[in-house]
């Protein structure tokens, strides 16, 4: 069973606002100006004694001006997030549920423009925000800030306040409690250089000595080089001092080398500039407490992982300055500041073998994601064109200033082809066939992209910068590369520092990025194993990815994102991963929670050879082929038997989403499929959604979509939950949340599954049923909303067919849908309540706020289809649904299903 709700009152009020940038206080009370001034306007509201491990829903009413311009931006305004401990000092929380890490503030979420809030809203010139967030368990206050983004004139937000929720579910935040026994994390250390380490603890009381944290520094060969260093303290207690007798019994050990860590503010930040001592190699960090076992423990936690870097003077900033250094200047001044002598960073430039013996993950990733692709074609008069991100092919020119938009028109196909331009992973297929060429590109790219000034600005995305770092090592590979050796190399280790600083400071926190950039820095530290900082990088990589993997691939099957295709991608990853990361660690973890992954993924892919089009989704790709090739087979469609005439039917729960399929020969393949994943404000709002087929044709579709094409209005349509089969409260948009299976009941012939959802927010409670029949010949989908508040209340839900679905109302309360001589019947149905219409919808798209109809065909076009939407309406509670059936008797079999009172009680008592 869920946890009860927690009551909608009180409601949390600002106990405090303060201006800055030209905002002020509007002309009512509690009304808030913000003007025109890009990141400065803002109004800062301070909230006290939120509850603590719940969810949360911040509602403010936004209101504008008729001459407002900027109505289409999806980033009109920020909301900026600043947790606050008991006694006023901000928490630096790796991750908050429903928010993402920003720069101006630790957390943030964007509030769209004018056109993209909901119907009815530009007559009134005004709208309802929510945004709904998990309060971190160690918070007790909020300081939000509003700010002025994208708007061109003066906006008011009036009335904000904070509606607490459900409480969250475990595991919704990595806890890091300090015990008496430290877990130490090893770092690799460049000779002579010393070590940064920065952080956040915080204490549920402030303390002085709230915790410490112990140093161990070890030699080449692993062996502990003994106290006193720079900077720490040695604390021997009541035993003996390292390096001298065992202590006797019932003595203390000696504690080592430490450095204390005051919790006074409760939250607070610490930064350890360490001094190795000479000869260390690598580095043991452990954090604890003073106490020891057996000792009354205080409530201490590292709020996130340290971040870990090179003294200020080798940040790659500081080593770049302003100049415009090429790849071999870049190594030689890197030479200099590690007081090498003049030249000796020719020592570093690695041999063919030696980096044609580095693994390439991200290469390797790619090659399992896809069959073997020609992104180059060489023509008979030595002429290239490139074939690169699903685009028609485009000429190279002969001399490519590395400034080319062949596809700017176009902006869903520009950015995808500019990334994979400037990743430059197609010089590796190049240099097959002609690497001389590929030789002479590769230099060209780094004469036109100096650091700091690069020829497009999109070569420095995460999507470009990893897959590019690998290039330069696969071309040094090349038995001809001499000559381009010192450009190559140069570039390499340049591109070695920014992926180092972006892992160890964790840039880009819970992402696929963050991972990628650590497997390519670990690809770098391979290749080049006399430059100086490859143990450092090394180390860097491998605790990125002890870190990030659990979190992205967790072992309880709760993940943080609804999207099947990124979570092949995490999991292509780590197959790719094997062989650089070895029996150390992180290679047997990452190794167990790919194969965990994989397994549960293979296991939903459908009969026609895809996997379930939740979140985001790859438009193209071959599915089973994919996973196949994981698996080290020729793809899962082609492994299962043939139909036999006796029907096989199996189905799959997960934590996060729920699969049934049924075979029969002669009557084709079904398939049913739905998610309850975590949602977010950021992502698709498809929590509850699902896709069904029968007869081996796709009838009830997902509109699809992926941020590496999708822009503007588009984007903000196939995130927003009109493109998915979701029940949406009149009004009420949904907001961050996730599901929960809240049980099964066998019926004759069938089965229900209920799932209750958090993505309504406060104030309204939600159950989503499915009712499938044993040989999916049909499915009934029912909601039932209660309003904590009673009064009227109405529910729109949505059914998306698909595009080659021809669609005929026959009446108030069915619709027959017809594709390739097949047919299904769909009816909508009330039983708390009334049925208070049917409408089909069929490219609506007046305004991004009522886009509706669309689907994406092939990637960044929106195709029109057919979607139908069924409201029902009723007072304090409503409940009704869907039912479809692929013939009349499946129909009646199904309307006697749910006209069945165990089928109702069961309703009931959710």
């Amino acid at each position: 069973m869920l946890p009860a709700l927690l009551p909608s009152e009180p409601v949390f009020l600002p106990v405090q606002a303060r201006y800055a940038g030209g905002a002020g206080p509007g002309a009512r009370e509690g009304e808030h100006a913000i003007t025109a001034n890009n990141r400065w306007s803002r109004v800062q509201l301070t909230f006290r004694h939120l509850p603590a491990e719940a969810w949360c829903c911040l509602e403010v009413r936004l209101a504008w001006t008729a001459e407002e311009e900027g109505a289409q931006a999806l980033d009109f305004l920020l909301a900026g997030f600043d947790f606050l401990a008991a006694d006023g000092s901000s928490l630096d929380v790796e991750h908050v549920p429903g928010l993402a890490r920003s720069l101006l503030d630790p957390h943030s979420a964007w509030i769209a423009g004018p056109a993209c809030q909901p119907a009815g809203s530009e007559f009134v010139r005004a709208a309802p925000v929510r945004i709904a967030f998990g309060v971190p368990p160690q918070a007790r206050g909020l300081s939000l800030t509003l700010r002025s983004w994208r708007n061109t004139e003066g906006v008011t937000v009036a009335e904000p306040r904070l509606r607490p929720g459900t409480p969250l579910g475990a595991g919704a935040f990595r806890r890091r409690r300090l015990g008496p026994q430290p877990e130490p994390l090893r770092h690799g250390l460049v000779p002579g250089l010393g070590l940064v380490v920065r952080g956040q603890i915080h204490a549920a009381r402030p303390d002085e000595h709230a915790a410490r944290v112990g140093l161990v520094y070890r030699d080449r060969d692993g062996a502990e080089i003994p106290p006193p260093y720079p900077g720490t303290v040695a604390v021997p207690g009541l035993g003996a001092k390292p390096g001298t007798e065992e202590p006797g019994e019932g003595a203390k050990p000696a504690l080592g080398a430490a450095i204390n860590l005051p919790a006074q503010p409760q939250a607070r930040r610490f930064t350890l500039d360490l001094e190795p001592p000479p000869g260390a190699t690598s580095l043991d960090l452990g954090f604890c407490t003073w106490e020891e076992e057996g000792e009354r423990l205080p409530a201490v936690e590292l709020l996130g992982p340290p971040e870990v870097a090179l003294e200020d003077r080798f940040r790659l900033e500081s080593l770049c300055g302003d100049d415009l250094l090429d790849a071999p200047g870049f190594l030689a001044r890197l030479s200099a500041r590690l007081d090498r002598d003049p030249g000796a960073e020719a020592a570093w430039i690695p041999g063919p073998g030696e980096a044609g013996a580095a693994a390439l993950p991200l290469a390797r990733a790619r090659s399992l994601r896809a069959e073997a692709e020609r992104p180059v074609v060489l023509r008979p008069d030595g002429s290239l064109s490139l074939r690169l991100a699903g685009c028609p092919d485009w000429a190279l020119p002969e001399s490519p200033d590395f400034r080319e938009d062949p596809f700017r028109a176009v902006p869903s196909r520009a950015i995808p082809w500019r990334l994979a331009y400037h990743s430059l992973t197609w010089l590796l297929p190049l240099a097959e066939a002609a690497p001389a060429r590929a030789l002479s590109l590769a230099q060209a790219w780094s004469r036109a992209n100096p650091w700091g000034q690069p020829a497009d600005p999109l070569s420095l995305h995460p999507g470009a910068l990893p897959a590019r770092a690998e290039v330069w090592i696969g071309l040094l590979a090349l038995p001809g590369a001499g000559a381009a050796a010192p450009v190559l190399t140069g570039e390499a280790v340049r591109h070695g520092f920014a992926l180092a600083e972006i892992v160890g400071q964790n840039t880009f926190g819970q992402s696929l990025h963050q991972l990628q950039a650590a497997a390519a820095l670990l690809a770098l530290a391979r290749a080049l194993p006399r430059l100086p900082l490859s143990n450092h990088w090394d180390g860097l990589a491998r605790a990125s990815l002890r870190d990030g993997v659990p979190i992205l691939l967790p072992a309880d099957g709760h993940f943080a994102d609804s999207s099947l295709h990124r979570r092949l991608d995490l999991v292509t990853l780590g197959r790719a991963l094997r062989e650089p990361l070895g029996e150390a660690a992180p290679g047997p973890l990452v190794a167990a929670r790919t194969e965990a992954a994989l397994s549960d993924l293979a296991g939903l892919v459908d009969p026609g050879g895809r996997l379930p089009p939740f979140g985001e989704v790859f438009s193209g790709t071959d599915d089973a082929g994919w996973i196949g090739r994981l698996r080290g087979s020729t793809g899962l469609v082609a492994q299962r038997p043939a139909a036999t005439p006796t029907a096989t039917a199996s189905s799959t729960l997960l934590p996060d989403g729920l699969s049934a399929r049924h075979e029969t020969a002669g009557r084709g393949w079904a398939h049913f499929a739905c998610t309850f994943a975590e949602t977010s404000p950021q992502g698709h709002a498809d929590c509850s959604s699902y896709v069904y087929a029968a007869g081996a044709t796709r009838w009830i579709v997902e509109a699809g979509g992926s941020e590496q094409v999708e822009i503007g209005a588009a984007r903000h349509y196939l995130l927003s939950a009109r493109a998915h089969n979701v029940a949406v409260i009149d009004g009420h948009e949904p907001v961050a949340g996730r599901g929960f299976h809240r049980g099964s009941l066998a019926l004759p012939g069938a089965v229900a599954h209920a799932v209750e959802t958090t993505v309504h927010g406060p104030g309204f409670r939600h159950l989503r049923v499915f009712v499938l029949p044993h040989d999916l010949s049909g499915l009934a989908v029912i909601d039932r909303f209660a309003s904590h508040e009673g009064g009227s209340l109405t529910f729109r839900a949505s059914a998306q067919l698909a595009p080659e679905t021809l669609a005929a109302v026959e009446g108030p309360r069915r619709v027959q849908a017809r594709q390739g001589g097949r047919r299904l019947g769909l009816v909508p149905f009330a039983i708390a309540g009334r049925v208070a219409g049917l409408e089909a919808v069929i490219g609506r798209g007046d305004r991004p706020g009522t886009m509706q109809g669309f689907v994406v065909g092939r990637p960044g076009i929106l195709e029109p289809a057919c979607t139908l939407r069924y409201t029902v309406s009723g007072r304090g509670t409503v409940c009704g649904g869907l039912l479809m059936a692929v013939d009349g008797p499946a129909e009646d079999s199904l309307a006697r299903v749910l006209a069945r009172e165990e089928l109702g009680r069961y309703l009931e008592r959710l």
